[in-house]
């Protein structure tokens, strides 16, 4: 059996954004796997629950130092999902867990969780919400992550859901919160809607998805292009879906258009299927998870839409908006057009030119761009 040093010096982020700065295994997951130790030893097959693992750490750590077996696991985002796969049959431990969606399966029975605290408060209310419904009342929350990206808040939003909430010593830079004891409510806050009387639209979010169901500022400045945006299109893409909002504005405008919607994210792609169901649109938009369209063909689409994510999980990082404009360059039909709106700052213009086309800035505010990108008419993939 691979000890737990040589299983973490071989983890791989892969599929994930690979760059110097960013790791498989860091401080934080040694720190859960350490604090929750005891109780993972004394867990029985089935009750231990794994939330948000970012490439199989927790996991996998749990199951080679504490020999947990039947571990059920929940990651948002679908490039954790394909990591841990891959790490765990490098290690013959494939058959150590199951995937569920977050929900009354993969919690009912559970005795432990271990998480990786999101980013996001909304997110954290989410999981802690569905922790305390479904999970055991005598469940335990071994919560870490990063110091940096630890606030207060992060404290409150268990306590609202857990009668014991203890932080514990910091190590490496890392922080361990264990929260235990629920407190069951009658109120699950997510999935949430709202309206959005400007665009005709009923949105629906789940906790995890950027703006949740608000209209956020670039995505407004963006809509404020509809009318320009390839307008002889029959087939589009909304890459990096979210909620669905550009979707179903897009399949609202103009009726015979044919819409996919996708996201890597599984709460962002059930809150585009919820609001593609709220506003009647089945029928015309197609939602999809899948990372950055890898298992969409060449030359599928005439027009993408697209406001990029700028942070890798919790760092800010560009690793992200780039793989999506190269993968945006190889779905375009050549003429078909990229809209793009992204932070000022960021300069993605000679990205964008070299990954999709020619790219001309349509709009600037104080703090947006918009700009549309032409897949160059040669028919030949651009340059990375």
């Amino acid at each position: 059996m691979v000890e737990l040093d040589e299983l973490f010096a071989g983890l791989s982020r892969r599929p994930d954004i690979e760059a110097p700065d960013l790791v498989a295994v860091d401080a934080a997951d040694r720190l859960v796997l350490d604090v929750a130790g005891p109780a993972l030893d004394a867990a029985l097959p089935g009750t231990v629950v794994v939330i948000d693992d970012r490439h199989g750490a927790l996991t996998l750590g749990a199951a080679v130092a504490h020999g947990a077996n039947g571990i059920r696991v929940h990651q948002d985002e679908l490039t954790g999902e394909l990591a841990l796969a891959r790490n765990a049959a490098r290690v013959g431990l494939a058959g150590c867990y199951r995937r569920h969606s977050l929900d009354a399966a993969l919690l009912d029975g559970a005795g432990l969780v271990l998480l990786r605290f999101p980013r996001s408060l909304a997110q954290l209310t989410e999981i802690a919400e569905v922790i305390a419904r479904y999970a055991r009342p005598d469940v335990t929350v071994v919560a870490g992550g990063r110091d940096k990206y630890l606030t207060p808040a992060m404290n409150e939003v268990l306590a609202r859901s857990f009668r014991s909430v203890q932080p514990t010593r910091g190590r490496q830079k890392s922080r361990v919160v264990v929260a235990a004891g629920t407190r069951p409510s009658a109120v699950l806050h997510y999935p949430a809607e709202a309206d959005l009387p400007e665009l005709g639209l009923r949105v629906v979010s789940h906790g995890a998805v950027f703006g949740g169901s608000r209209l956020d500022r670039g995505t407004r400045f963006l809509l404020n292009h509809l009318d320009r945006m390839a307008p002889d299109a029959g087939e589009s893409v909304d890459l990096g879906c979210g909620s669905g909002i550009l979707a179903a504005a897009l399949a609202l405008d103009r009726p015979g258009l044919k819409v996919v919607a996708t996201d890597q994210s599984a709460a962002a792609v059930a809150s585009a299927v919820a609001t593609t169901a709220a506003n009647g649109l089945g029928g015309q938009v197609c939602v999809r998870r899948d990372d950055a369209m890898s298992e969409f063909p060449d030359a599928a689409a005439d027009l993408i839409v697209c406001n990029p994510p700028f942070h890798v999980q919790a760092a800010v990082h560009t690793g992200t908006a780039r793989k999506m404009f190269r993968a945006a360059g190889r779905v375009l039909r050549p003429g078909g057009e990229l809209w793009t709106v992204y932070n000022g700052h960021l300069r993605y213009r000679d990205l964008l030119w070299r990954s999709v086309g020619p790219t001309d800035v349509i709009a600037r505010s104080s703090k947006f761009v918009v700009t549309r990108s032409v897949r160059n008419h040669a028919g030949n993939p651009p340059n990375a």
